[in-house]
């Protein structure tokens, strides 16, 4: 019988609908229903491609027995995190609080009928082992803890209370990050980098992509080191298992400390923000293979990830059915030798086997079968006169494993990992004269505008119904729309359209009025959004970046083009709003740090009109260097109606074949029609 997540649209909540279990979604029935029986909730968090939220489930929650203590003693809940972030944030900090551990998913939380979390802990096995509890044993223990310990639970829910005000940094009246703020980020990034292998710690390795954007920005402030760190760690990655040789594409995260063996779910926002970084390293660097990795990123986000209608899916599962037809970790992905030498001739498979490891020993067991495999990555480029080689055996290697069972897709639209794949798509398409892939990156804002845009007001996630039709919900987070006004900025600099502009304001607008706080920042829901026992508002980055980081950074952005001094305001706001916890722990707050770099120096902003065939050359020189504090902004011949309508800061009167147009602060340069003058000026 199928319980009360039939109804729902998220692919992970309907993974769980035929479950024995009585789950509700979080909402008032299950809620009320709580309060009005005296009976703690069992609150599970997860998403469609985690792993152990796929072994907890099959090993409890589609067990009967486990199903009926379940539903004996409690309200049962589950929550997607990525539909319902702000709910995963306020409970991942509890448990942090209760338990001095690091959270995770599954997130597992015994709350009281009003939402108080007084038991936390992820995966839970069935039975005892991994010296955790077994979950049939401690569910009835849980409950008769809420039941018979209520007084102490008092005690204990006002101290978490306490605890989660507290966990809102309190804001400065004046701003004392400065530079040496940014040197002592650096600093705490060098002391943890691994130089042997690239990346941050040991295992298991993160892609971490607000730090290596506080490296990029420390490099381009002459700081060599941090230049080294970012291209060893960005190669050490390309070459690894965690990236996919066959397919393209960027794994969650890497299980040892070479980045060879990930965890191999693939996260649209994990690829997203790779892929605008592994541009910016081109630029710095011009290694061709950062270019290869970039074309087939997109290329695997094309052909696997995208909606026909032109937005992107949320995540491929790490998951997917062996040739026996048993679900496994990685199945999908790892190899025999005996399989890659049936597929390729004898002098593709001496090159393949070299190059991606085949004549290693295996690097790969699974769990469950105990059965050794092989999973490639790039031991050492070819020799000039085996790259056809090597590319004919992927080819063929590739055709091959997608006859396979392919990993589950979560196939809901979030409209912040659309934001960060907007950003990603415009920037490489501008660095890399690539019209189509901006084409993409436009397509994907036009779908939010279509179907995520209601009421002047962002909706967080839609899905398709299989018929064409869009159900769109959720009322936005600050990180859509930071994220959201960020990839507009950036996909105007790519090809600008007026209605973007006209839509970055809207952005803004709504941020300063649904939520900003009364002292500085950004709350992480809106002034409209249902009452929790927390409003989370933090500073610190996590696999995606900091809102309020970005919402700072892009504000300032808007605030330099327009000539708006609110926006400007705004940002100084997060900045002294968050001024503790840069100057107590900096490297965590990279957004932050990214967002004090640009208030301490204000962008560039550059402003070119001409003919488009002489422009697309200065355009291309550009191109060449690495500008991350200047904002561009070409209007060739064929743009006159456009122009006629930008805000007095971006109008310019062309004289000549082209003209560029250089504004540090409130001074602008004369015009310039020189090329070599221009990049003398930046």
């Amino acid at each position: 019988m199928a319980n009360r997540l039939k109804q729902e649209t998220s692919p992970y909540l309907l993974q769980h609908a035929d479950n024995p279990v009585e789950w509700y979604p979080w909402g008032e029935q299950a809620l009320t229903l709580a309060r009005e029986l005296d009976k703690p909730i069992l609150l599970s968090i997860g998403y469609s491609a985690c792993h152990w939220c796929h072994v907890m489930a099959h090993e409890s929650f589609e067990d009967n027995e486990v199903a009926a203590i379940m539903n004996a003693h409690f309200i049962n809940i589950k929550v997607d995190r990525e539909e319902r972030p702000d709910i995963d944030q306020i409970y991942q900090t509890a448990h942090s609080m209760l338990s001095n551990r690091s959270g995770g998913w599954p997130l597992t939380v015994f709350l009281t009928p009003n939402q108080e979390p007084y038991f936390t802990g992820t995966y839970f096995p069935k039975t005892s082992r991994y010296q955790l509890p077994g979950f049939a044993d401690l569910v009835p223990r849980v409950a008769q803890f809420y039941h018979e310990r209520k007084d102490d639970l008092v005690v204990q829910n006002s101290q978490l209370a306490d605890a989660l005000k507290r966990s809102i940094p309190a804001p400065s009246s004046v701003l004392s990050a400065s530079e040496s703020t940014l040197k002592l980020a650096f600093t705490s990034l060098e002391r943890s980098f691994d130089f042997e292998h690239g990346g941050f710690g040991s295992a298991p390795k993160f892609p971490n992509p607000a730090d290596i954007t506080l490296l990029l920005h420390e490099s381009n402030a002459g700081n060599q080191q941090a230049e080294a760190m970012v291209l060893q760690m960005l190669s050490a990655m390309a070459n690894g298992g965690i990236y996919d040789q066959l397919g393209g594409g960027f794994c969650r995260y890497s299980v040892d400390a070479r980045w060879n063996i990930p965890h191999f779910e693939k996260m649209l926002y994990d690829n997203a923000q790779l892929l605008f970084l592994y541009v910016d390293a081109w630029q710095i660097s011009k290694n061709p293979h950062y270019q290869q990795v970039i074309a087939e990123t997109i290329t695997w986000l094309t052909r696997e990830m995208r909606d026909s209608q032109g937005a992107f899916y949320s995540s491929l599962d790490a998951d997917s059915k062996d040739e026996n037809g048993h679900s496994a970790e990685g199945a999908f992905y790892i190899w025999q030798p005996a399989q890659v030498k049936a597929l390729l001739t004898p002098e593709e498979f001496i090159v393949a086997s070299r190059c991606l490891g085949f004549d290693r020993a295996p690097n790969f067991e699974d769990p469950h079968s105990q059965t050794q495999a092989w999973h490639p990555y790039l031991v050492q480029a070819p020799q000039d006169d085996e790259i056809d080689l090597l590319i004919s055996a992927q080819t063929k290697l590739f055709q091959a494993r997608d006859k396979r069972h392919h990993p589950g897709r979560d196939d809901k639209i979030l409209t912040s990992w659309n934001a960060l794949a907007i950003k990603g798509l415009a920037r490489a398409g501008r660095i890399f004269n690539r019209p189509d892939w901006i084409k993409l990156a436009q397509d994907t804002v036009d779908f939010i505008y279509q179907n995520l845009w209601v009421n002047d007001a962002l909706l967080a996630t839609c899905k398709d119904d299989g018929n064409g039709n869009y159900h769109a919900h959720l009322n936005a987070y600050l990180d859509d729309y930071a994220y959201l006004l960020d990839a507009l900025i950036e996909l105007l600099q790519a090809d600008y359209r007026s209605e973007d502009l006209a839509f970055a304001e809207d952005l803004a607008e709504a941020l300063l009025a649904d939520f900003e706080s009364e002292d500085g920042g950004f709350y992480f829901t809106s002034h409209q959004h249902e009452t929790l026992i927390h409003r989370p508002k933090q500073g610190y980055d996590n696999a995606t970046p900091n809102g309020n980081g970005i919402a700072a950074v892009a504000l300032q952005k808007l605030g330099h083009i327009l000539g708006e001094s609110r926006y400007l305001q705004a940002s100084e706001r997060t900045l002294k709003a968050f001024d503790s916890s840069m100057a107590n722990n900096p490297a965590a707050c990279a957004s932050l740090c990214h967002a004090l770099r640009e208030f301490l120096t204000p962008p560039t902003l550059v402003i070119m009109r001409g003919n488009a065939n002489k422009m697309q050359l200065w355009h291309e020189a550009i191109n060449q260097t690495y500008y991350p504090h200047h904002l561009f902004f070409y209007f060739d011949e064929t743009w006159d109606e456009k122009v006629r309508d930008l805000p007095p800061s971006l109008q310019r009167a062309a004289t000549s074949d082209v003209n560029a147009w250089v504004c540090k602060g409130v001074v602008c340069s004369p015009s310039i029609d020189d090329l070599q003058n221009l990049l003398e000026n930046l």
